[in-house]
């Protein structure tokens, strides 16, 4: 989601379609071309007090615009490299993007060790 929680825009009524990364136009930001440039910011953040089934109904809703959207690879990225603490980018939300995050940590952990006792055996043999 690139636009702040306070800005209000239409509902795009047609979905885009899946354009692959190699199509695009190479010099645009891939921001560009995101669906939720063209619908309502405040179903990507949450409002303050916001009670848990209007937010999970909100999410899913956020959720579905975000599966037609062509950049949502490049989308989720971001959100997981900068980190994004809130809202949902990439058809995550700020929990699952946490949840990825750690699971991303742990794997890379285990391939370091992985490597580094590979490393130890070769030095060894």
């Amino acid at each position: 989601m690139l636009q702040p929680p306070h800005s209000s825009l239409p509902v795009a009524a047609v979905p885009a379609q899946r354009v692959p990364a190699r199509d695009r136009d190479q010099d645009a930001p891939w921001h560009t071309e995101a669906v939720c440039r063209r619908d309502e910011a405040g179903l990507f953040f949450a409002p303050s007090k916001e009670p848990t089934a209007a937010r999970l109904s909100r999410e899913e809703a956020a959720k579905r615009v975000c599966a037609r959207c062509p950049v949502m690879v490049e989308c989720r990225e971001h959100a997981l490299l900068q980190p994004e603490p809130y809202g949902v980018w990439g058809g995550l939300t700020a929990a699952e993007r946490r949840v990825v995050l750690a699971r991303r940590r742990r794997r890379e952990m285990e391939l370091t060790k992985t490597a580094g006792a590979a490393g130890r055996i070769a030095q060894a043999g």
